[in-house]
């Protein structure tokens, strides 16, 4: 017993200095342990600990009961307490009334014969009370008299029940008092001698289960908030319920997806908007998958499926995802996977016409496409100033190679300097994992064209400067740079010497830009092309329309008025538009219900009105679908078209610029 005592009060010294250092160097990576005690149990604990300072934390808390929930409470909240390692009456309380693990310090039957073995050794022939938590020992009663030991137990569930325990087996003679702590420190109250019952095995055991299980908690909790985390930052909504249908988890998309008020029962709200998905789920023992369905207003893709453990149903998720979003998603793929996304496929020779302007336009653009300068391209829109870089790339020595197309006009700021020069992982929030390579990384040995320079944010013409001059590129997020073989040709619609002027323009990046410069003319510039260009354009399309040889040259005719004296403020996109519908309308299949072209074909009164600013200009009052025209038709005149169209009323109509029921009435007057 001695060398007992001896023994334990070194271990004590010892652990207390350690165990005070672990707590002051705790490291959050380990799991926590809160160890409670109000008695001598604390003195154990401070002597095991050390043991395994490199396995958990440990947290002292010198509370018991309800004052001890709410010292946990603190800990627990905050994360650091993972498991509560207490005993007796304070514990199961504690077990009552704290959501994380508490493990018990256990008596077993070696700790309580090896007490009365120190009791009946140190005070021979004393009768010995034993104070046990819940319940007595009946086997020990049995063998009380085989042990030759006078022994009375009493049990207790509170610390009023071990005064009271103790206070009764001192009235029936018991001179020694075995049991917890409390109830040592009631006997000496009463002039009473103790032994403590817990013994060092018991609390070695209590430490291994209370370290590993907080071990276990921890990777629990580490993998429930990753998974929470991971779940919150999705687009699509997520929710899980139980086998019950109660709401267990919900990420904000969902509320947000499913327009749902924060400020009320979320899983009430969210119960009405699903229910019938998880009870379609249930009684048909079926998922459903990518159904569109009609909730808040919105078209949403929702999905719902069981949740299955071990073989059993436990629950079900449902997922949505907002429908445009899809179809976003959708074009983008389509789009990042065509090869010609890459490709230029238009040539020099594509560029239709034989006037002057248009061949100076083709000469500089073969002069330019011999070297790898940078070429600047201008005019209004519609030009074909895309087309013209596509072919100076396909004339270089850079065909075969990227051609990367980018309208600088057509994301905001923070996007663009994203497409053009990239990204590395984690360079700002919704970056793609890996990062991701700029326009000009892809463009590399081929061409980048940047279209509607003139558009590009102040911001980021001093990066797109410093490209052009260095060759190299620079990722957000990264702190190298990248070398880069590319060539670039700009172009734009807007006057960049003014702008320059103005103060929106880098004049250091207008002169780099503009080494080689190209001006593209408007249509109305070289008006001896438009035929020209409308039947390569018609014969091109012809397919797609359905044009027979008649009718293609019946669309030509009916157009020559304006070809001749029309401004097209579109340029070649405008005359594209308008060749498409003419062919759609004037047709031999479409043009049976063909009544007001003046409606159709505005263009033709737009022409009018800007007829005086042109010499010389007639515009055939038929073709335009003049009123004062049609008045002045005879029924000779209808006779004579329907003559020359062999009896087509729609076509003697179109001939003569008037609807069916005008050429009716003319017949009939």
């Amino acid at each position: 017993m001695k060398r007992f005592m001896e023994r334990f009060s070194y271990e004590r010294s010892v652990a207390v200095s350690t165990f005070t250092s672990s707590l002051a160097n705790s490291n959050s990576g380990r799991p926590g342990v809160a160890l409670v005690s109000i008695s001598r149990l604390q003195s154990l604990c401070e002597t095991v600990a050390p043991r395994y300072t490199e396995r958990a934390r440990f947290f002292s808390v010198r509370e018991g009961y309800g004052a001890a929930v709410t010292a946990l409470q603190a800990y627990v909240d905050a994360g650091s307490v993972d498991v509560v390692l207490a005993a007796g009456s304070n514990g199961a309380y504690l077990r009552d009334n704290l959501s994380v693990p508490v493990v018990m310090v256990k008596v077993n039957g070696f700790d309580v014969l090896s007490a009365i073995t120190r009791a009946t050794t140190t005070w021979p022939g004393a009768k010995i009370g034993l104070v046990l938590h819940e319940t007595i020992s009946h086997e020990l009663a049995d063998l009380s008299a085989w042990l030759n030991v006078s022994l009375k137990q009493r049990a207790y569930q509170s610390i009023d029940e071990v005064r009271l325990a103790v206070a009764g087996l001192a009235a029936e003679g018991c001179s020694v008092i075995i049991g917890p702590g409390m109830a040592c420190d009631f006997a000496q109250q009463a002039g009473l001698d103790s032994v403590f019952l817990y013994s060092l095995g018991a609390v070695e055991e209590a430490f291994e289960r209370s370290v590993e299980l907080a071990r276990v908690s921890r990777q629990k909790e580490s993998k429930r908030v990753r998974l929470n985390t991971i779940v919150a930052h999705l687009r699509d909504g997520v929710a899980a319920f139980d086998d019950a249908g109660q709401l267990e988890a919900v990420n904000p998309a969902m509320l947000d997806l499913l327009g749902l008020d924060r400020e009320q029962d979320v899983p009430a709200q969210l119960t009405r908007a699903v229910g019938p998905l998880l009870r379609e789920t249930l009684e048909h023992d079926m998922p459903v998958e990518e159904r569109i369905e009609q909730i808040g207003g919105r078209a949403l893709i929702v999905n719902c499926v069981p949740i299955l453990e071990q073989g059993a149903r436990s629950g079900s998720v449902v997922t949505v995802q907002d429908a445009l979003v899809a179809q976003r998603i959708d074009r983008s793929l389509r789009t990042s996977q065509r090869p010609k996304h890459l490709v230029a496929r238009h040539h020099l020779d594509d560029l239709i016409g034989s006037s002057a302007v248009l061949e100076r336009v083709r000469r500089l653009a073969r002069a330019g496409a011999a070297h790898d300068a940078t070429v600047l391209l201008s005019g209004e829109s519609g030009t074909g100033k895309e087309l013209v870089a596509q072919g100076i790339h396909n004339a270089s020595r850079r065909r075969g190679n990227p051609f990367v197309a980018f309208n600088c006009a057509a994301l905001p700021e923070g996007l663009i300097e994203s497409e053009l020069f990239g990204h590395e992982e984690g360079a700002f929030t919704g970056a793609r994992r890996g990062g991701k390579p700029g326009l000009f990384e892809i463009a590399h040995t081929g061409t980048i064209f940047l279209d509607e320079i003139g558009e590009m944010p102040a911001a980021l013409q001093s990066r797109l400067l410093r490209v052009l001059q260095e060759r190299e590129v620079m990722k957000l997020g990264s702190g190298r740079a990248t070398p880069v073989d590319v060539r670039v040709i700009a172009a734009t619609h807007r006057d960049l010497h003014a702008l320059v002027e103005q103060g929106a323009f880098r004049a250091d990046l207008y002169f780099r830009l503009n080494l080689l410069q190209i001006e593209l003319p408007p249509l109305r510039e070289r008006r001896g092309d438009v035929a020209q260009l409308a039947r390569h354009l018609l014969n091109r399309s012809a397919l797609q329309y359905g044009l027979s040889g008649a009718a293609l040259e019946r669309v030509l005719a009916f157009l020559t008025p304006l070809f001749e004296h029309y401004a097209w403020p579109g340029n070649v996109r405008e005359l594209e538009n308008l060749l498409a519908r003419a062919a759609i309308y004037l047709s031999d299949s479409a043009g049976e219900g063909w009544q007001d072209l003046q409606a159709v074909f505005p263009e033709f009164g737009r022409m009018r009105q800007t007829a005086a600013d042109v010499r010389g200009a007639v515009v055939p009052a038929h073709a335009a679908g003049d009123p004062s025209a049609r008045r002045s038709l005879t029924r000779e005149d209808v006779v004579r078209a329907l003559e020359q169209a062999g009896g087509n009323r729609a076509a003697a109509s179109r001939a003569l610029g008037i609807g069916r029921t005008t050429l009716w009435r003319l017949m009939r007057d």
